[in-house]
């Protein structure tokens, strides 16, 4: 089993966050970056898979300050000498599909290879509606989701056409592509150039541009991993066993953990994919690690107050939570498995809310007295 490891973008800690406007503090996003280089040589050290990310934007009150998820990911895998970097994720609907193809497709050759990408819809309306690519785009809550309200039903729409345009892009030399919410090339045409007919492809005996193509194509074959950034909607799951990502659960509710184990199954089986129950999806929580009863109240003391300040306003729930020490985390983790049977876990640890020191020793922890119990190390050094 791989073990993944996920921040939460936090700039600093409790008492700092309610002195306001904490994402605008230099010296805060400055002592943010340097925590960030010592988790990631340190998870690099002790054999996680990957380091996780998410993409916000505005986040004035500090809570998730991960603006640009090529950038970061860079950044992450510049400290990195064997460990993967995870970009969960673009969220597709803020991005032209094309571009961010192209720009995925850059930085997985920079990384050489160390890259997983996951794609999501956007639940924050304050930048997604911001930074919408299409006009009238805004975020989706479960709520909206459930309701299959106007809203929802476009930031689905858009979602679902932009990840067919970035496949598009990644597995074809030329493309072109007309649906509801974008054209490539557009209907008034693109001008063409002598250079394009004797070098390169897509251009027409009419002198115009017919086709476009993303360069450079990617480094991984066909392209790097994909993952749908912890997904809970059977709609979503359907559409990742169509297109072969693998949702990222969070969630201790078993019985619908297993429908939708089934489900993305079943949908994957009637689009021709033939995936093995261990490859559907994969599972997780907040880490919660330690043997001192009292540290580990303040532990989920800290992660409560986030939750309850920023996520859980947004109608988002509460993800599984990973508490205890080794033996009942451990518990937790073989309980799950023998229910859903997965090969990967991902890990969101107090990066930001928790001193380094604390952190430390969790992920340090983990990897000695939990891991060895479910994986063994390859030999470039990842528990598998």
């Amino acid at each position: 089993m791989k073990f993944h490891l996920i921040q939460p973008g936090m700039i600093g800690r409790q008492h700092e966050i309610k002195q306001g406007m904490a994402g605008q503090n230099k010296v805060l996003y400055q002592r943010y970056l340097e925590e960030i280089r010592g988790y990631v040589k340190l998870a690099d050290e002790l054999g996680y898979a990957s380091y996780g990310h998410n993409e916000h934007h505005l986040q004035l009150e500090g809570f998730e300050v991960t603006n640009h998820p090529g950038m970061f990911s860079l950044f992450v895998g510049m400290h990195a000498q064997r460990m993967r970097v995870s970009t969960l994720g673009y969220v597709l609907t803020t991005h032209n599909p094309v571009r961010a193809a192209e720009e995925i497709a850059t930085l997985d050759h920079m990384l050489g290879g160390r890259l997983n990408v996951g794609f999501t819809r956007g639940y924050q309306s304050r930048w997604v509606g911001s930074y919408a690519s299409v006009r009238g785009a805004n975020a989706t809550t479960p709520q909206d989701a459930k309701a299959r309200g106007e809203v929802d039903t476009m930031n689905r729409e858009i979602f679902e056409e932009c990840v067919g345009i970035v496949k598009k892009a990644w597995l074809n030399s030329t493309f072109s592509h007309k649906g509801k919410y974008w054209q490539f090339p557009p209907e008034t045409g693109l001008t063409g150039h002598p250079a394009y007919e004797k070098y390169g492809a897509g251009m027409g005996e009419d002198g115009m541009v017919h086709e476009i193509g993303i360069a450079p194509r990617c480094y991984q074959d066909p392209h790097p991993p994909l993952y749908g950034a912890f997904a809970h909607s059977m709609r979503t799951i359907d559409m990742w066993a169509r297109e072969g990502g693998k949702p990222i659960v969070m969630a201790n509710q078993m019985e619908f953990c297993e429908a939708l184990w089934t489900r993305y199954m079943n949908t994957a089986a009637a689009a021709g994919r033939d995936v093995k129950r261990e490859d559907a999806a994969a599972w997780g929580g907040v880490l919660m690690l330690g043997s001192d009863k009292a540290k580990l109240e303040h532990k989920k003391a800290e992660h409560d107050w986030y939750w309850h300040e920023f996520f859980l306003p947004f109608g988002q729930g509460y993800a599984n939570c990973l508490i205890g020490d080794a033996d009942e985390v451990s518990r937790q983790i073989e309980d799950a498995h023998k229910r859903l049977g997965f090969n990967e876990m991902w890990l969101q640890f107090g990066q930001g809310h928790l001193d380094p020191e604390e952190n430390e020793e969790e992920l340090y922890e983990f990897m000695e007295k939990v891991a060895p119990r479910f994986s063994t190390k390859a030999p470039d050094g990842t528990w598998v």
